[in-house]
């Protein structure tokens, strides 16, 4: 009986230990047998205290009356599969008559307190599922991204959300991305992931970033044109609308629009055309766009207008083209000018990390959910790299990006700049890099001594 409680203390100090400091441990050892047990010796409790049970059928109430027996109990929603996984639960539900997806979401809070869960989050699957995804620790705390990720063309894990899974940047499903963040609120390195995420992929890489090239520039060798001031920028904005006019020309050339091809073969973008003649996808990235917006004087502002409306026709124009856009800045709002709210309209994704005033959450999310402004305001200064994504579907979620420091993303630019494509329309902006060489550099922070 001692060695039977001396065992029982260790393994209970062992598993206070893991919660304390290894939550993903404890979660996989202890966490998830116990939640599951809870969830389930609880659920039907826990149901009708939340509001989500459903009186019997009329049926059922006349059999009793006629069997003289007990009025039998209102009905929860049916437990269609309960899956553990790495970070938390899914429970996928089964609703009654008269349920609705809505009265799960609205009652997802009291789940978490009611099942003893981290976080509770519900999405509609179709009609009459619901899946609940809970979390059974703070996944955003230390971001562990999953040894497997279901990468495809143009579609690149970038952040890990609150519910536990990958999110994924697709620039075929959202063309276009606005990503909005203060100093030291993560958005750099949300930015190193993704264009680490690309550099693998057969896609081109074109970047403008005005503060003289600090945050783009060492990753030059994947890139096929760089910009670092706005002169530059207008040169290369407009070298990329006529590079889009030659693709247009081209899908018109190969449409194939005959009476004897099918539809289904009809070109319409690159994608449509055969692999042997597609471009190749351009994803344009621009590091603090309210530095091509703003102005001195009469000359600037020419040059501004300039530039914004062909970011707009880019935007508008160049998704069938293979142009994708992704703009970044620490403030984004109307008073930077005509075209800003019009090239946001084109902009369907959206990222904002910890911004320093309401009006850029505003303009991020504003047209999209108001809840996802409250959120996007409210993320604290000490936790860097937390943001709030969203769409136009009006769907929102917490993400954080593991962090990748700019020497690791250079290394893997550098692994794959062999990858990197030579565009003939921006061949003026390509960026002259030496030969890499296999000294190593001496980690030092004064001058070498002269010779």
């Amino acid at each position: 009986m001692t060695a039977f409680t001396v065992a029982l203390v260790l393994v209970v100090a062992a598993a206070g230990l893991l919660r304390w400091r290894r939550p993903a441990w404890y979660w996989l050892t202890f966490g998830v047998t116990l939640a599951t047990l809870r969830v389930l010796v609880r659920y039907t409790s826990v149901m009708d205290a939340c509001g989500l049970t459903v009186p019997p059928p009329r049926w059922r109430l006349a059999l009793a009356r006629i069997a003289n027996r007990d009025i039998p109990q209102s009905r929860p929603p049916r437990i269609l599969r309960i899956r553990p996984t790495r970070t938390g639960l899914i429970l996928r539900l089964g609703l009654r008559p008269g349920q609705d997806a809505f009265d799960v979401a609205a009652s997802c809070d009291r789940l978490r307190h009611s099942f003893g869960l981290y976080g509770v989050t519900s999405r509609e699957m179709r009609s009459g599922v619901v899946e609940v995804r809970m979390t059974g620790y703070d996944v955003l705390k230390r971001v562990q991204m999953p040894a497997r990720t279901d990468t495809r063309p143009m579609r690149v894990p970038v952040a890990l959300r609150e519910d536990g899974s990958v999110h994924y940047r697709d620039y075929r499903a959202v063309p276009h991305g606005l990503t909005l963040g203060a100093t030291e609120s993560g958005k750099s390195v949300y930015q190193r992931n993704l264009v680490a995420g690309l550099a693998p992929m057969d896609v081109a890489l074109v970047g403008i970033d005005c503060k003289q090239g600090v945050e783009l520039f060492p990753l030059a060798r994947r890139f096929s044109a760089l910009a670092d001031n706005p002169d530059t920028a207008l040169a290369l904005l407009e070298a990329l609308v006529t590079h889009m006019e030659d693709v247009y020309q081209l899908i018109r050339a190969e449409q194939r629009i005959t009476v004897n091809v099918p539809d289904a073969e009809i070109a319409a973008d690159i994608w449509d055309l055969p692999a042997d003649l597609r471009p190749v996808p351009v994803v344009v990235l621009v590091d603090e766009v309210a530095e091509l917006a703003l102005f001195a004087t009469k000359d600037e502002e020419k040059r501004r207008d300039r530039i914004i409306t062909a970011l707009v026709r880019l935007a508008q124009l160049g998704r069938a083209a293979g142009i994708y856009l992704e703009i970044c800045g620490q403030r984004f709002g109307s008073e930077l000018g005509k075209g800003i709210t019009m090239l946001r309209a084109q902009l369907t994704g959206r990222t904002a990390h910890r911004v320093n005033d309401e009006s850029s959450a505003n303009m991020a999310f504003g047209d999209i959910s108001p809840d996802a402004v409250l959120a996007a305001i409210q993320i604290p200064t000490e936790t860097p790299g937390i943001a709030v994504t969203g769409d136009a579907s009006g769907g929102w979620t917490r993400i954080r990006a593991p962090h990748t420091s700019l020497r690791e993303a250079v290394n893997i630019c550098n692994k794959h700049a062999d990858r990197t494509p030579d565009l003939p329309a921006l061949a003026a902006f390509r960026p002259a890099v030496a030969a890499p060489t296999t000294d190593l550099a001496p980690l030092s922070k004064t001058a070498p001594a002269a010779a």
